[in-house]
């Protein structure tokens, strides 16, 4: 029996063309599957800023900060 390579290899073109875009979308999507969950080690960053802001007056501090920085 031959191998896979050997089999694409012996196909036209335009078929193999179509393997590699099949490979290419069931790798993208094993990819998003195998990205790691977010860590929030950044939680807690903001608290020297708890004294002078409420939780929303921080909110929309921070989308402020976010408008500044385009």
């Amino acid at each position: 029996m031959e191998n896979i390579e050997e089999r694409i290899k012996a196909l036209p073109p335009e078929l193999r063309q179509e393997i590699e875009d099949f490979v290419e979308f069931i790798y993208s999507r094993w990819i998003k599957k195998t990205r790691s969950k977010p860590n929030f080690d950044w939680g807690g960053a903001l608290k020297d800023l708890k004294e002078q802001y409420t939780s929303v007056e921080l909110q929309h501090k921070i989308s402020d900060w976010r408008i500044e920085a385009k």
